[in-house]
């Protein structure tokens, strides 16, 4: 069979077009979705727990299989760190705009969350926080911000009431970290204290990278209150703790989300059996599926869950529930469908205020036995 060679080119290229084309039919439409938390710095560890419940329920809805809008769905994690600093998150905000992802999960401090709403919001991609707890973050107007999580001025006036009521405080000093999350917790755990009549003796100002609080604390000693409110994270908390026993401090230390992780008896020792602190959201052992999602989470990564997995877990299903509704994967519409969001996940069920915060809330309140964190009550908003 004699085939000239211009025939032959001709042949083999349609060959190959019709091969790709084929190839382009069956596969899989590759859908990125943004995860945004701090991997680096002092509360790294809280941010590789958001991370990995969002890697865990993007591995659970692949092994599933996803279809969307009749083409076959593949999600992608694209993974950034902002080390909870506000210039980096916008920085990382506009990368994950860049590399087209159709919602963001995070980012985790209110901190970093808050200047890169603005980047989100400019582009229509939908953000869920699942650890943004100041109120600034969904008070903005942008309609692209949500959170998984009770507000500070939700959690500050519980821990507040939880002090006077049954903690019986009387006199108590404050301490904040500087940052968007533990000044805002800590100026509506005050705004609440003094409605009470409780008395503040102080309010003292530190920062996020600070690791000696002798001077504070001494001063604070003198003034002699029932509780110090801490507010600010776990990385500062825990050794803040630590030297208040030190140094003879018998108060009670009083913290939010922030200081209430697993890492915590940990950092702050044998000091941590003197704290009472405040999680916005359901103690994982009360919520639906939560043992089941502990005991997943353990398999998969073998580490306890720190505090924000389950709720990074359900973002991404309440993104992809958006996506089934919407029956696209395009960002715009799954924008469109967010404010009809009713999805019953781990964290019990997420509706949606015209804020973008949760219609429904609770508040847990924990202390420390052993070094074990312990629920003492849970107060539904």
């Amino acid at each position: 069979m004699n085939i000239k060679p211009q025939r032959l080119l001709t042949f083999s290229a349609a060959a190959l077009w019709f091969i790709s084309m084929a190839t382009s039919a069956s596969a899989d439409e590759v859908v990125k979705i943004g995860h945004v938390a701090p991997l680096t710095g002092g509360i790294a560890h809280l941010g590789k727990d958001s991370e990995n419940g969002a890697r865990l329920a993007m591995e659970e809805i692949n092994a599933k299989g996803l279809k969307i809008g009749g083409q076959q769905v593949t999600l992608e994690l694209d993974a950034q760190d902002d080390a909870g600093d506000p210039r980096t998150a916008t920085q990382v905000a506009q990368t994950l705009v860049d590399d087209h992802v159709v919602a963001v999960v995070g980012h985790l401090t209110s901190g970093a969350s808050i200047p890169a709403s603005k980047i989100y919001s400019d582009s229509g991609i939908v953000q869920i926080s699942p650890g943004a707890t100041n109120p600034a973050y969904t008070l903005q107007g942008f309609k692209t911000a949500y959170r998984v999580i009770a507000t500070d001025a939700q959690q500050g006036p519980a821990l507040a009431n939880f002090a006077a009521k049954t903690l019986k405080v009387k006199n108590v000093a404050i301490v904040d970290d500087s940052t968007a999350y533990g000044q805002g917790l800590a100026n509506e755990f005050e705004k609440t204290a003094k409605s009470l009549g409780l008395n503040v003796v102080s309010h003292d100002a530190t920062n996020d990278h600070a690791v000696d609080f002798r001077a504070i604390l001494t001063k604070i000693k003198g003034e002699n209150p029932d509780a110090i409110m801490y507010g600010g994270m776990d990385a500062t908390g825990g050794p803040f703790t630590k030297q208040a026993k030190q140094l003879g401090l018998r108060a009670k230390v009083l913290g939010g989300d922030g200081l209430c992780t697993e890492k915590l008896a940990d950092l702050a020792g044998d000091a941590s059996d003197n704290i009472v602190c405040s999680a916005g959201g359901v103690a994982l052992e009360k919520m639906v599926g939560g043992e089941v999602f502990s005991a997943k989470y353990q398999k998969r990564f073998g580490l306890p869950v720190q505090i924000v997995a389950p709720f990074s877990y359900d973002a991404v299903y309440i993104v992809v529930d958006a996506m089934k509704r919407a029956d696209s994967t395009d960002p715009a519409k799954i924008l469109a469908v967010m404010p009809s969001t009713k999805y019953h996940g781990v964290i019990g069920e997420t509706t949606f205020d015209p804020h973008g915060d949760l219609q429904h809330g609770v508040i847990s309140m924990y202390d420390y036995k052993g070094g074990r964190k312990t629920l003492l009550d849970m107060v539904k908003l």
